[in-house]
């Protein structure tokens, strides 16, 4: 399935130069027992003091990259957040064996409602499970590229829930924990472009995992934070406070298309990227991903996106599955498509590509999609993505619009092809 280059408006923003900057805190407070209650919180974590300067590698120039893709407007997000817990000491031990945990993810019992945020008492519950993530990418030219982002702690044994495009190309990658002063080495023990997720693992045990929402809880106008190390600022977390704008957004970037969205309105700035979006409860609706902005002809304000729980949580299975030796495949329909400009909803079949599961099941060029699986399609984005996350093999079921009348076909997909 193939559609036009996406607008040359999403893109990456340019590459960042940096000058040595002070790292963080050498002096920690002792670990805590367990995360801190929720809520309330009576009290704040110290700040951590200064320590001298870090040195660079010499005879290489050195760029920081903040993780982040653009719609229109977009850019994917990238960074951490700084606290003042310290959870396991660092030590020698080499790194985990490239394998993922066995350990189930922490998800709440779906609720009814939620009050309102008390926005400290939510940062400091949710900061032993948000870490800082820095990897370097070797370019062309022997130079050093850092990208800085967030990730998220999600089981006791060290697995850390990231954005892909904070490690893409990376040759080494580092995860540092709220409070600490000395990053780890992590693992990446699989990464999904197509669906902007990675998975690393970090040594230890007793790390403290995030808690996820129940999928389908997350409602239009809860409250929600975003907390993230915002444009690689020393010091603390960047923590924002906004409302769920809208569900089931779907947008597109290079070889990522994203559906399952969460639009909100606290604001993402890069670094922020694989970051928490969470609620009052302190449990996570969704990772922070990407961030509109206007250009001369679209405005565009507080506008940011997250991969939601409901798309997260069977992703988390897919990488481990990958983690463990198996070979992911995209599902593939086999059209070109083309956007409505009409007001209505769907995508427009321009081209079937012979002998393909579309063409076998009878669909046509002038085809309108409109749902798979009974899920409505938006645009020629939302189709790439619904098809992407299926398997070669599935069968599945997509409705289309032809002369005015709904058709529906019964279609089984095979693997995607080499580009």
């Amino acid at each position: 399935m193939n559609l036009p280059n996406p607008p040359s408006s999403w893109e990456r923003p340019p590459v960042e130069s940096t000058t040595n900057r002070p790292s963080a805190s050498s002096v920690l407070p002792p670990p805590p027992a367990a995360r801190p209650p929720m809520p309330p919180s009576p009290t704040r974590p110290p700040a951590p003091s200064a320590s001298g300067p870090t040195s660079l590698p010499k005879g290489r120039s050195v760029v920081r990259k903040l993780g982040f893709g653009v719609l229109a407007l977009t850019a994917m997000v990238g960074s951490g957040v700084v606290g003042a817990f310290v959870y396991s000491s660092i030590d020698d031990d080499p790194l985990p064996p490239q394998r993922a945990s066995e350990a189930a993810l922490d998800v709440a019992e779906p609720r009814s409602s939620l009050p309102g945020i008390e926005v400290a008492s939510v940062a400091e519950y949710v900061a032993p499970s948000v870490v800082t993530i820095s990897a370097d990418v070797d370019g062309p030219l022997a130079e050093t590229g850092q990208s800085v982002g967030t990730g998220v702690i999600i089981t006791s044994d060290g697995e850390v829930l990231t954005n892909a495009h904070v490690i893409e190309g990376a040759s080494e990658v580092r995860v540092r924990l709220t409070g600490e002063s000395e990053p780890r080495p992590a693992t990446v023990l699989a990464s999904d472009p197509g669906n902007d997720l990675a998975l690393l693992r970090i040594s230890g045990d007793d790390f403290v995992p995030a808690t996820f929402a129940a999928p389908g809880s997350v409602r239009i106008g809860d409250e929600v934070v975003a907390i993230g190390f915002a444009l690689d600022l020393d010091g603390g977390p960047s923590v924002t406070l906004g409302i769920v704008s809208a569900l089931d957004r779907t947008i597109g970037t290079g070889d990522a298309f994203l559906d399952g969205l969460i639009q909100t309105d606290a604001a993402i700035t890069s670094g922020n990227s694989g970051g928490p979006l969470v609620n009052a409860a302190g449990e996570v609706v969704g990772i922070n991903t990407a961030v509109a902005r206007g250009d001369f002809t679209i405005a565009a304000s507080n506008i940011g996106f997250a991969i939601s729980v409901d798309e997260a949580l069977p992703i988390v299975d897919q990488l481990r599955a990958q983690a463990d030796g198996a070979v992911r495949a995209d599902g593939y329909l086999g059209v070109r498509l083309d956007e409505r400009t009409d007001g209505g909803q769907g995508a427009i079949v321009v081209a079937v590509e012979e002998g393909t599961p579309a063409d076998l099941a009878g669909i046509l060029a002038g085809d309108i999609v409109i749902e798979v699986d009974g899920t409505p399609i938006n645009g020629g984005t939302g189709l790439i993505a619904a098809i992407r996350d299926r398997e070669p093999g599935d069968e599945i079921s997509i409705s289309v619009l032809r002369e005015g009348e709904l058709v529906e076909f019964r279609v089984v997909l095979t693997e995607r092809p080499e580009a």
